[in-house]
């Protein structure tokens, strides 16, 4: 039996789940495009630990919690700028907190 990698809390996924199921699509909607469910494709750090393919809880960069199935591990930009760095991926939530623990006594 194989063992299942499971991903650590943290790591950047992608993650998807069905919003709309084939016959809640709209009824002006292709037929073909009416065949399939209205897939949500989400990004965000695991809150728990997980494997490609397993329901799990992600935080997104807004700092929303959402949940799905993992897709993809460390998710590419597909518009071609690269493999994400993982120390500029908490840059704008660490700022917040800085700047949210920062006081305007000066």
């Amino acid at each position: 039996m194989q063992e299942v990698t499971r991903l650590p809390v943290g790591t950047w996924v992608e993650t998807s789940r069905s919003v709309l199921l084939p016959g809640e699509r709209a009824p002006q909607v292709p037929a073909d495009t009416a065949a399939v469910p209205l897939e949500l494709r989400i990004k965000g750090f695991l809150q728990e630990p997980a494997a490609l393919g397993q329901e799990a809880r992600i935080t997104t960069l807004t700092g929303r919690t959402q949940q799905g199935k993992v897709t993809s591990v460390q998710p590419r930009h597909i518009h071609g700028f690269g493999d994400p760095v993982p120390e500029l991926l908490t840059i704008g939530m660490e700022l917040r907190q800085l700047l949210e623990g920062s006081t305007d006594a000066e």
